[in-house]
């Protein structure tokens, strides 16, 4: 099976549009195309469906995306052995969409010399164990534990708060203020279907709606961020939470809006994980360059992260 073709349909999926894709991986939209299409070949079934929006993923796409994972991560396994302390600075940003991806990139445009491997983890469990096995050097996570609980030789370093913003449609109640504070916001629809229960993202959100009294729903199937905003777009009283660096688009037509919330502002507190002993040389470039976060006046953060 053409390894290239399998990462490319995996840039297509998380993607969700062959020209994102193609953007991330260096080549021709075309190519994503003539890649993909080798791969369905090769497979003999379809794996995406075109639309409007891009391309959404078939039933056997779906089934064959976390197989194509562990083929790309058996792929970097097989390499790492043969090339112990020669390999890319591999670094777990959550989600390419989110905030942490933003800052591999600024570190890469400051030090373009250096190699890197993003990545994606779903949890904090994994990303600790990857960081601990020494298959990734790095990971952007919120650390909900006083640093005495983490694994021994784990070390972590808040590196970044990221504000909160509100996002509505265009006939919420909200959808012309500058600004909204946390307290305005009880009563209120807050829908956030991707929300996990154990994971670090939903002990965020749970310890927000409890300091400030909001309700944030995490019921229903969670169809993605599109089918989200679809939803925020067309309702008088559903809104959603969004981390100011998440990057977002939707259709003109839709008219959405983010909007700060202020007074004080909620900041979603990354931190920067990895092992003490690592001894990558381009780990500590990337320490040095994101720097400590430092806590400003007016905002808020859970205890665990103070």
């Amino acid at each position: 099976m053409d390894l290239d073709a399998v990462r490319t349909f995996v840039a297509a999926a998380d993607a969700g549009r062959f020209q994102e894709a193609a953007g991330a991986l260096s080549i021709t939209q075309q190519a994503v195309s003539k890649r993909v299409a080798a791969l369905e070949k090769d497979l003999g079934v379809r794996l995406f469906t075109r639309t409007a929006r891009g391309a959404r993923l078939t039933i056997d796409g779906q089934a064959f995306l976390p197989h194509a994972r562990e083929l790309l991560r058996a792929e970097e396994r097989a390499a790492a052995s043969v090339r112990p302390g020669r390999r890319a600075l591999r670094v777990d940003v959550i989600g390419r969409r989110l905030a942490p991806a933003d800052l591999v990139r600024d570190f890469h445009r400051a030090h373009p010399g250096i190699e890197l491997d993003v990545v994606t983890l779903f949890d904090a469990d994994a990303a600790l164990a990857a960081v601990r096995s020494g298959t990734i050097d790095a990971s952007f996570r919120a650390v909900t534990v006083p640093a005495r609980e983490l694994p021994d030789g784990i070390a972590a370093l808040r590196v970044y708060d990221e504000p909160l913003q509100l996002v509505t449609g265009p006939q919420h109640v909200f959808a012309g203020a500058r600004s909204v504070r946390p307290g305005q916001l009880a009563g209120h629809r807050i829908w956030m279907p991707g929300l996990v229960a154990g994971t670090e993202w939903a002990t965020f959100y749970d310890d927000l709606a409890a300091a400030f009294g909001l309700t944030i729903e995490a019921t229903g199937p969670h169809f993605g961020t599109e089918p989200l905003l679809d939803t925020v777009a067309d309702s008088a009283t559903v809104a959603t939470f969004v981390g100011e660096g998440t990057r977002l688009v939707w259709p003109a037509g839709q008219d959405l809006r983010r909007i700060p919330v202020q007074d004080p502002t909620p900041v979603y507190p990354h931190s920067l994980l990895w092992r003490s002993d690592n001894p990558h040389p381009a780990l500590g470039a990337l320490r040095a360059h994101l720097g400590s976060a430092r806590r400003e006046d007016g905002t808020w953060a859970p205890r665990w992260a103070r």
